[in-house]
């Protein structure tokens, strides 16, 4: 785990502006060293206020932006509960391209899924510029979720980007096969910001960063795998 830092705001607008502004200032450099910028981002509703701070930001090429979503359920890509239409109803009449996690073909397969998008993900420029993460409060990370697949997800082969994962429990009112970046893939971006609210999720996070690789929860896991500055962006 590299170094971390710790960004406190007074609200959750003010801190959709700094995220949405720091995520601007990534897409510029990375147009600007590579003509293009690879981003993930989380499609869930906690993730709104700084995806709707980012849609007003102006100074966005989003012609030359990629974005991913950091992981998705296994539902058609017009269901509402979609991170991929949640993402193109955000930023794809604003020229971004959306890459979807999701091959309609292999709904009931979330194993082939995962093979699917992993096959996807390949054609892409890697690594990504920037990851932002959202946080469970069972400390959940992505579409990382405790299960037979957690594993997988986490320390599988390091050039595996995807995979698809069943949750167990499943997580009450959110149940439901995903597709998820894998540990390798996150890890592997220039730049990581998190984005948490409220008592619960700061000290599930303080106690994985404490934890560090022993930590029996997923983000903890995950934080022991990165190799770059970490973010993280909190409102109570």
């Amino acid at each position: 785990m590299d170094e971390i830092e710790w960004w406190e705001f007074e609200s959750p607008a003010e801190l959709a502006e700094q995220a949405a502004g720091d995520i601007g200032f990534v897409i510029e450099s990375a147009v600007e060293a590579h003509k293009g910028a690879r981003i993930a981002l989380p499609g869930g509703k906690a993730a709104e206020p700084v995806l709707a701070a980012l849609v007003r930001n102006g100074g966005i090429d989003w012609s030359s932006v990629t974005l991913v979503p950091t992981d998705d359920r296994l539902v058609a890509l017009d269901d509402p509960a979609s991170a991929h239409r949640r993402l193109s109803d955000w930023f794809e009449a604003k020229g971004a391209e959306i890459v979807s996690l999701v091959d309609e073909s292999a709904l009931g397969d979330y194993r082939e899924a995962g093979r699917l998008a992993d096959a996807r993900l390949a054609l892409l420029d890697w690594p990504l510029d920037l990851v932002c993460l959202s946080l469970g409060d069972d400390g959940h990370v992505a579409g990382i979720y405790p299960g037979p697949d957690l594993d997988g997800a986490l320390s599988g082969p390091r050039q595996r980007r995807a995979v698809g994962l069943r949750p167990d429990p499943a997580p009450e009112g959110d149940g439901g096969d995903r597709v998820t970046l894998t540990a390798a893939a996150l890890s592997s971006a220039r730049a990581v910001m998190i984005v948490i609210s409220g008592s619960e999720q700061k000290s599930v996070l303080e106690r994985a960063v404490e934890d560090g690789p022993l930590s029996r929860l997923p983000i903890g896991r995950l934080l022991a795998e990165l190799e770059v500055p970490i973010d993280i962006f909190w409102s109570a």
